[in-house]
């Protein structure tokens, strides 16, 4: 993973564990449910965005090699005739998850 992308991820992850604190939080004080929702939809908005990104980067490094400078930036490699395969999954298992 390239340090600028794992850097955004960490950024990210930051976050939405502040948020999920927030919402302990909310419950411990007896917030009413709406409030609560509302932190909620944030998070689910929040981790949604994080998975985008690591698919872009997932598809865009692992499965069609683009902007790899060396090895170590990307998974094993994958050969043309199965990138197709390999996105579709990837979107499947991605989108199925967030079903």
């Amino acid at each position: 993973m390239k340090a600028d992308l794992k850097q955004n991820a960490q950024r990210r992850i930051s976050r939405i564990a502040g948020q999920i604190s927030g919402i302990e939080r909310m419950l411990n004080n007896e917030r009413p449910c709406n409030e609560i929702l509302q932190q909620v939809t944030a998070v689910r908005s929040a981790l949604d965005q994080l998975g985008v990104v690591l698919l872009t980067e997932h598809l865009q490094t692992c499965v069609l090699h683009k902007d790899v400078e060396a090895d170590h930036d990307c998974c094993v490699s994958v050969p043309e005739s199965a990138q197709s395969d390999q996105i579709r999954q990837a979107l499947t298992r991605f989108f199925t998850l967030n079903s």
